[in-house]
């Protein structure tokens, strides 16, 4: 869901707002100094060390966006992306009248479309361009929608304080063993089912006014759209009105469970996997019956709208396969080296991988007293950081900039999508690091978007458009740590991220002394990208490096 040609503007700004940016940090700091050469202008490289760490099942209910279909990836396997929903009454119905014929029952579900390729033509009709679809274009997969059997609580029975309910990315297995009867999308239409594809194409639709004969056409953006088994609806929905099953959404959800989205290979195609933002589907069930007037001696004949709206519970279900041979995610450890540090960082999203970060290197043979004088013995705190905290002459560096630069490794992610964005956060303590929320940098084009100083925007190579690095700035993160002594050196997660403004974290369905939690932005994003670490193994033009600029008084 996002576009190249926006992110190049966004970097444009972002890089003159940093600049500038910085360059008001130089003044206020020096300002109150005497003299032209107050300050001499320092950059300095220090030591970080990453490993890997995968999450394993991760919670994954009720996200903003969600994948389904079929992903394929040279570097992290092959992802099938099921779903399963809730419906829900926006207009509850107590009763239907007599004779009742259901003419079509159209499930909706819009695709994420990139506005700035969208051409209107001469006639009125638009060509669109998809957003947010990952594989081969317009391949065609088997999608079956069922009925769902499982009942999903809104709160957990098990927690206290009615905490909401977990559901995760491994439980497909439970949730297609209780689907209901049939696929309901069997139309003859094989678009719709066995040769299912993600079209491009706008609905059209063209009506006739019966008194003047004047015909009008109406375009719809592109979006799934499915026909329905109208016998199905017309029994499991409007025949139970009048049992009180849609009176309220409490009785309907027991009732009704739900949906169950099913994505399989047709003829051994490899398919392609979107995100769709579902709680924007829904289901209209027209149909017509017949209706007793207010005296009860006569009835007419009348046409009504039933809608069911997927604003339900919902829950992104995940099946990955690393069976391809030469697969180097599948072989990873569930921890990687915490020790020495891995060579390369896989980030991955959906049920994945994050890398954790320890910055300077470890090394701790001395310490300082109060008076900044060196002590013999480690004192707990890396000698990289302590010497940044005692500098010669006892002069404080002022920190105008640091970030953490990242080196993709091109050469593996040369045929994979790149995640367009990646995210930094505190991981020790699962929260935001300071310059995340100290960035006031909003977009007016999406909310996603925003937080352009904090960064972690993919930057590509001019020559062959891949992506090359991503940088992550931290300078206030560098600057409490620096000024603060009693500040701690903690542990820092980086992970794809599907939304720089969603947050919060998601927990592990199997916790250990290792992970807990990831950032619920990262199991929204099917993606995955490899990336050089800080280890001395890679090659220095490569290497992971925290850059710090700082000046320092003379």
């Amino acid at each position: 869901m996002y576009n190249n040609s926006f992110f190049k503007k966004i970097l444009l700004v972002a890089t003159v707002v940093i600049f500038t940016s910085c360059d008001k940090d130089y003044n206020e700091i020096g300002g109150n100094l005497i003299g032209v050469n107050n300050f001499d202008l320092n950059k300095a490289s220090y030591s970080v060390l990453g490993y890997n760490q995968k999450t394993g099942p991760i919670q994954s209910n009720n996200l903003e966006v969600n994948a389904l279909g079929i992903y394929s990836s040279t570097n992290f396997g092959e992802t099938t992306a099921n779903f399963n929903t809730q419906l829900s009454l926006p207009t509850f119905v107590s009763a239907v009248g007599a004779r009742t014929f259901v003419e079509s029952v159209t499930l909706t579900i819009p695709y994420f479309t990139d506005d700035t390729k969208t051409k209107t033509n001469a006639d009125g009709s638009h060509t669109y361009v998809l957003d947010s679809i990952y594989g081969p274009e317009m391949a065609k997969m088997k999608l079956s929608v069922y009925e769902s059997g499982y009942f999903m609580r809104d709160a957990d029975p098990l927690e206290s304080f009615k905490q909401q309910q977990k559901y995760f990315t491994d439980q497909d297995t439970e949730f297609n063993s209780l689907k209901v009867g049939s696929p309901l999308n069997d139309s003859p239409d094989k678009s719709q089912n066995d040769e299912f594809f993600f079209s491009p194409s706008e609905h059209v639709v063209v009506t006739t006014d019966s008194i003047t004969s004047v015909k009008s056409t109406k375009y719809t953006p592109p979006g799934m759209q499915l026909n329905l088994n109208k016998g199905y609806f017309k029994t499991r929905i409007l025949d139970a009105a009048n049992s009180g099953k849609l009176a309220s959404n409490d009785v309907f959800k027991n009732y009704f469970r739900g949906l169950y989205f099913k994505m399989e290979k047709s003829a051994g195609a490899a398919g392609n996997l979107a995100m769709l933002n579902f709680k924007a589907g829904k289901i209209t069930i027209i149909y017509k019956e017949d209706v007793a007037s207010a005296t009860g001696s006569a009835t007419t004949r009348e046409k009504k709208t039933l809608v069911l709206d997927m604003a339900g519970n919902s829950v992104s279900l995940l099946k990955n396969d690393y069976s391809a041979t030469g697969m180097t995610y599948n072989a990873l450890p569930s921890t990687g080296n915490s020790v020495d540090g891995d060579d390369k960082l896989f980030l991955k999203g959906g049920q994945g991988s994050v890398a954790i970060l320890q910055l300077f290197d470890k090394t701790d043979v001395k310490g300082y007293d109060a008076n900044g004088v060196v002590t013999a013995g480690p004192n707990g705190v890396s000698d990289e950081l302590d010497d940044l905290r005692n500098p010669a002459g006892g002069k404080k560096l002022l920190v105008n900039e640091a970030n953490l630069v990242f080196h993709i490794d091109a050469a593996a992610m040369s045929s994979s999508y790149e995640p367009q964005r990646i995210y930094l956060y505190d991981y020790t303590n699962s929260r935001l690091v300071v310059d995340y929320t100290l960035d006031p940098t909003s977009s007016s084009t999406s909310p996603k978007n925003s937080k352009a100083l904090f960064d972690g925007i993919i930057k590509k190579d001019a020559t062959t458009k891949r992506g090359a690095t991503y940088k992550i700035r931290i300078t206030n993160q560098i600057r409490n740590l620096i000024n603060n002594k009693d500040s701690t050196n903690v542990k820092l997660g980086l992970v794809v991220t599907e939304d720089i403004e969603k947050i919060n974290s998601y927990k592990v369905k199997t916790p250990n002394a290792f992970i807990t939690q990831a950032p619920k932005a990262s199991v929204m994003n099917p993606l995955g990208t490899i990336l050089y670490s800080g280890k001395s193994t890679v090659p220095a033009d490569k290497r992971l490096k925290l850059e710090i600029y700082f000046t320092k008084p003379n």
